[in-house]
């Protein structure tokens, strides 16, 4: 199958240059890597450039005005963009294990998409990994393992016999849209994220949940596709479950009534679904 990666950026070129250095390293590459930019300025274009220059593969930037946080309608963007079976969605603060994209692959299966996890680097050990230095996948390496939304330190390690086992358990884990993968044609049915939910947080446990209503499973990764999280400051509110969120009450909305699709996603974009080109 073809795999379409969408990364999401907003302003941190030197993250990104790393995300996009550890794509070249891996061992199955994607077929095309759809940088989907929330409108960042020049420095990330030039990363863009410098990496589709030397890439083997298709590398585009998709790019929206910078109006606040609109996450959903830029990975929407870049999944519109995208020409793939199979889209793995990464934030543009990942660093990869080499068998990231293979691993998504060997346990993609129709009727499930595959929930990944984070290793959370610390903030020291992020220091070292944008100088330059080799990221650590191991129950040994220096990061925040106790925090809620973490990979958990007995899972920091490549095991794909259990990694296989594991993503056959009824719990796909915490809906995390840094490391999530779906056919394609599944995630068009539901018509991508809900773009009405802008600012921070939800708009991926809405969507998984559209996904769950329309009779797709959710199965997690866990001992495989490990990637490294750089440190930055979150902007998570207080309480992420605070239901005076508007995207709360959207996501709840969804969940009580059933919603399988939502009214303004991917089938907005008609200039990306059918254009070759990925920049407006």
């Amino acid at each position: 199958m073809k795999i379409s990666l969408v990364v999401l950026t907003y302003n941190w070129p030197e993250a990104l240059d790393l995300v996009l250095a550890s794509i070249a390293r891996q061992v199955r590459l994607p077929d095309e890597v759809l940088v989907a930019d929330d409108g960042s300025g020049p420095d990330t274009a030039d990363v863009v450039v410098r990496h589709a220059a030397t890439l083997p593969m298709p590398v585009r930037h998709v790019w929206q005005e910078d109006m606040g946080f609109r996450a959903a309608r830029c990975r929407n963007r870049g999944i519109a963009a995208a020409r793939g079976d199979y889209v793995i969605i990464l934030d543009g603060d990942m660093v990869l294990h080499p068998q990231f994209i293979a691993d998504h692959e060997a346990l993609a299966e129709r009727g499930f998409f595959l929930q990944g996890g984070r290793i959370k680097a610390t903030q020291a050990e992020s220091q070292r990994l944008l100088q330059g230095k080799a990221p650590v996948f191991a129950p040994w390496a220096k990061a925040d393992f106790h925090e809620f939304d973490g990979t958990r330190r007995h899972y920091a390690f490549r095991q794909p016999w259990l990694a296989r086992l594991k993503s056959r358990s009824r719990n796909g884990g915490r809906v995390m849209s840094c490391n999530m993968s779906f056919w394609r044609d599944d995630l068009l049915r539901v018509n991508g994220f809900d773009e009405r939910m802008e600012g921070y947080g939800a708009e991926d446990r809405e969507l998984a949940a559209r996904l769950e209503n329309a009779g797709l499973r959710r199965r997690p990764l866990k001992w495989a596709a490990l990637a490294a999280h750089l440190w930055h400051r979150s902007r998570a509110p207080v309480d992420v479950n605070d239901m005076d969120l508007p995207n709360n009450r959207l996501f709840q909305q969804t969940r009580n009534e059933r919603i399988t699709r939502c009214e303004r996603g991917i089938d907005t974009h008609t200039d990306l679904l059918g254009s070759a080109s990925a920049r407006p």
